[in-house]
């Protein structure tokens, strides 16, 4: 398919055209605003006509400073702001020790007025400090996951790379944005198949679902205070299609199975082979959704003596068979 044929008319995903606004915070990151806002352009090229308008707001200058320097001219203040049909907060990092009153106070009348809310990257610590997030699932970068559980001890936070919750929509930040972005058009009339098109014209592989998680580094679990267990970990990692008794792991290590195990509860709060089983079933996940292989040969890929031994593990982590896996993938491309 050529790129023109993205430009033929499509059926409308929605009758009239939806206004998004992006409250830029200072010091906000541009790979999770650009990955929120692209998409939205990108659908009204899959649709052949625009489907969204973008605002840019500013919580006080005219211009905003990103983390990495740049410089974005806002369309205007929060406080002279258009109506919108939904607000995405782009957070800042670090996140700021405060925030203005009356910002707060617009977040809270949008709110009352039955806006959509988002957060982007740390934008979930702003609508939380307005008070917007309460009985809410939520999510945001996972290096301040536990400085935002800490602040705000009421708060449902997942460490999923996005939330969709009633009139929330959260994400962690970075390329997760374009996955959110992505599952909002997907939601409008007809918009399943503008959101593939857009997809396909972003070379974006697999609309990751909500289902998905971030990848918390080890080392931000358990600190750096246990080598030994990293080294552990890294060695199932290495060897997924061929998995090592527990014996040669604690052998490889110098340690007993004993103390394997006390490692595994006290900073994982699993057995051993129940990390192990979920690291090869995550792999085994990746592979259904990233690849064309066989059931039967992604089973040998992560250790897995059948398929049908693999169904049975995977049906029991996952909630559904693997093939119920692919079927379920919204958005493949």
């Amino acid at each position: 398919m050529n790129y023109a044929e993205y430009l033929q008319p499509q059926a409308p995903a929605c009758g009239t055209l939806k206004t998004f606004g992006f409250l830029l915070i200072p010091n906000f990151t541009t790979i999770g605003f650009a990955s929120a806002i692209e998409p939205l352009r990108i659908a009204g090229l899959a649709a052949g006509r625009p489907l969204y308008r973008t605002v840019l707001i500013s919580s006080g200058n005219e211009s905003v400073q990103a983390s990495n320097g740049m410089r974005i001219l806002t369309d205007t203040r929060f406080d002279q702001a258009p109506a919108l049909d939904t607000l995405f907060v782009v957070g800042a990092n670090p996140i700021p020790q405060k925030y203005d009153r009356a910002l707060l106070n617009w977040l809270r009348r949008l709110a009352e007025q039955g806006v959509p809310l988002g957060g982007i990257c740390t934008g979930s610590h702003l609508l939380a400090s307005a008070g917007l997030l309460k009985g809410y699932r939520c999510t945001l970068h996972w290096e301040n996951i536990e400085q935002v559980k800490e602040k705000f001890p009421g708060i449902i936070i997942s460490n999923q790379l996005y939330e969709l919750d009633r009139d929330r929509y959260t994400c962690s930040g970075g390329t997760a944005a374009m996955d959110m972005t992505l599952q909002l058009v997907s939601r409008e009339p007809d918009g399943a198949e503008i959101a593939s098109r857009a997809a396909e014209l972003l070379l974006c592989d697999r609309v990751r679902n909500a289902r998905d998680q971030q990848r918390i580094p080890l080392r931000q679990k358990i600190g750096n205070a246990q080598p030994k267990l990293s080294q552990i970990v890294a060695i199932m990692e290495a060897n997924l299609e061929e998995p090592l008794e527990l014996e040669e792991l604690a052998q490889l290590n110098e340690v007993s199975v004993r103390q394997l195990e006390r490692l595994f509860h006290k900073y994982l709060e699993r057995t051993p082979s129940h990390y192990y089983l979920e690291l090869r079933l995550k792999r085994a996940r990746d592979l259904l959704l990233r690849s064309e292989s066989q059931v039967r040969d992604i089973a040998l890929a992560c250790g897995f003596a059948s398929p049908a031994h693999f169904s049975k593990c995977y049906r029991r982590v996952f909630g559904h068979s693997p093939r119920g896996e692919r079927k379920q993938s919204p958005l493949s491309c």
